[in-house]
């Protein structure tokens, strides 16, 4: 229920598009079990969506497993205090934010994103969770590039993706 788009957003990438996975409940209600299954549900108490994909998958989480959500954005979107983290893309550099006050002191919270491919948007956001006070129980994704060595940048902790390319 992966689509692949080739030569987008530019030549040489296949994007990988989750989206047909949203048109099916079934499919929803799975891929958020089996993403679960991994973690230790009664000691997460946040989940927390990288943007903006991510923010899909951390709500649904968040809905089915009675948690809750924060969001962690791209600079300048949220309003509050909040902490920076810079970091590389694949094909490029980036910012991401967190509100300062969104974790308590403590807290464990499962990041969620659709995809992991270089590793440096996760490890920014892991970051970002620590810098607020939190403990980063882990990671899930949708989507893994194998090739490109993401889960090196998040080395040390648990992750979980559903389907490899």
């Amino acid at each position: 229920m992966i689509s692949s788009y080739p030569g987008f957003p530019k030549e040489g990438i296949v994007f990988r598009d989750f989206s047909p996975i949203l048109r099916d409940p079934s499919a929803i209600t799975f891929a958020a079990d089996e993403l679960i299954k991994y973690f230790d549900l009664g000691r997460i108490n946040l989940f927390a969506g990288i943007e903006s994909r991510g923010f899909i998958l951390a709500s649904i989480l968040s809905a089915r497993y009675d948690r809750g959500m924060i969001m962690i954005r791209k600079a300048g979107k949220l309003p509050g205090k909040t902490t920076k983290r810079a970091y590389m893309l694949e094909y490029g550099e980036s910012a991401l934010e967190i509100q300062t006050d969104a974790i308590s002191k403590g807290q464990q919270v499962l990041v969620c994103d659709d995809l992991l491919a270089t590793g440096g948007t996760a490890r920014a956001a892991g970051e970002l969770v620590e810098s607020a006070g939190g403990v980063v129980a882990g990671y899930v994704f949708l989507i893994e590039l194998t090739g490109l060595g993401g889960a090196e940048l998040i080395k040390g902790h648990k992750y979980k993706s559903l389907v490899q390319y």
